[in-house]
């Protein structure tokens, strides 16, 4: 049991610079919320449903982190902070990165009956904070989803999601196979398909001005006197 402990707690210190020790991990609201959400999900399974609950109730109170007894979560889930909402059918796969203030939600059938209404999430997925993933859809293997993006629709294995309603950036396979990238989002973020036509136009300019400059220097006119003519062909 104490080696399973120290592996999940290393597993957390690995994804987080913060912590000096282990024993401050322990304090983390995500680690409290697991530990109580393991036996709100044992009770959950035995049919205890009220006592399931009242655990669970009591975890949220301590943890502001709220995981229905019935969700089934897999090894070494590291939350980061709290704010976060995990509904019953959703499920967990291993060493997953959930930062605050994320909602795995469900959606509401249509016949009023029950079932697999929230999101499946496969191992390795960081998801961003304030995330929304919403319905009975996969997160695929080492995919990340951007900070404030709702995801509705299933996700490839190591897409990145970005924006609202999100969509994929089309991540390289060489990027997506790193580690672990902090907050789901790789700092230099290769999102051509996505920029909009302003950015686009913005830089098209700066390629004329700078086109330009290379041939005022070619001319040999001094750039100075080429730019006062120019502001006085503007006046």
């Amino acid at each position: 049991m104490f080696s399973g402990l120290k592996t999940y707690l290393d597993s957390i210190r690995a994804r987080d610079p913060a912590p000096r020790s282990r024993w401050e991990i322990l304090l983390y609201p995500g680690v409290c919320a697991m530990f109580f959400h393991r036996i709100a999900h044992w009770l959950f399974n035995a049919k205890l449903y009220f006592l399931a609950r009242f655990v669970n109730h009591f975890s949220r109170f301590l943890t502001a982190i709220d995981i229905h007894p019935g969700a089934e979560i897999g090894k070494n889930l590291f939350i980061d902070h709290g704010f976060t909402v995990i509904g019953e059918t959703a499920k967990i796969g291993d060493n997953v990165t959930i930062y605050q203030c994320v909602t795995l939600g469900g959606t509401n059938p249509t016949n009023g009956i029950g079932g697999k209404r929230h999101p499946t999430v496969d191992d390795n997925v960081i998801i961003g904070s304030g995330a929304q993933v919403i319905g009975p859809i996969t997160l695929g293997k080492r995919s990340r989803v951007g900070a404030n993006a709702v995801v509705t629709e299933d996700v490839p294995e190591g897409a990145t999601m970005i924006g609202l309603k999100a969509r994929s950036t089309l991540v390289p396979a060489e990027e997506w196979v790193k580690e672990f990238i902090p907050y789901g989002t790789p700092c230099d973020d290769p999102c051509e398909e996505v920029r909009n036509d302003c950015v686009e136009k913005l830089e098209n300019e700066l390629a004329d001005l700078r086109a330009e400059v290379e041939a005022i220097k070619q001319a040999g006119v001094p750039i100075a006197s080429q730019a006062a003519k120019r502001s006085g062909t503007d006046d």
